[in-house]
């Protein structure tokens, strides 16, 4: 398999109010509270989730998958944490990394209710972005959000994402069939990986 890694990636940013790093197994009880805790607030901007979304034994199988892909190079989660580690504050992901003639992933991100409004995911996010454009070599990092999520589209317009085009019925969120903007950034200094 093309960009092939032999063992999962450590990675870890520390912003001014947060620690930003690749997840790893022993985090399943962490992001089960994060999820439990956030369950009802983030219902209309994700997909259904199943009880096993909120539960330690269920993350650890999510968390087994996840090394697996870290370590093949194909996604990367982030996991946000307080400067102290110990309570999660939002997760982001890059997933469906491509490269060969593409360099290319998709990126989501959600952030906990009593966070919202903080500017945390953009202080979380730059270093993020940064890390997946100088040493994953994207050169197109995507995002999509529904036309009535403002303040996801205004993020992703702060980080320097544009509008590229509008899907209808793109993707099944919280039940149902939702339109969603779709944005890109492109890195304008991309380098082939040597």
């Amino acid at each position: 398999m093309s960009g092939y890694r032999t063992s999962s990636p450590k990675v870890r940013f520390t912003t001014h109010r947060l620690v930003v790093r690749l997840v790893h197994k022993r985090d399943a009880y962490r992001l089960a509270d994060y999820y439990a805790e956030n369950r009802l607030f983030l219902k209309p901007w994700e997909p259904v989730r199943d009880n096993s979304h909120c539960s330690p034994a269920g993350w650890q199988v999510r968390l087994g998958m996840i090394t697996e892909m870290q370590k093949q190079g194909s996604a990367y989660y982030f996991i946000l944490l307080d400067a102290q580690e110990h309570e999660v504050r939002g997760v982001t992901n890059f997933s469906n990394v491509l490269r060969d003639a593409f360099h290319a992933c998709f990126l989501g991100y959600s952030l906990g209710e009593k966070w919202q409004g903080q500017g945390l995911m953009y202080e979380a996010l730059q270093p993020a972005i940064r890390y997946m454009q100088r040493h994953q070599h994207m050169h197109r990092i995507m995002a999509n959000c529904m036309p009535h999520n403002h303040r996801s589209g205004a993020l992703l317009t702060r980080l320097g994402f544009e509008p590229e085009g509008y899907a209808k019925d793109y993707l099944l969120i919280d039940g149902q069939w939702q339109d969603h903007i779709l944005t890109a950034l492109t890195h304008k200094e991309w380098l082939p990986p040597r």
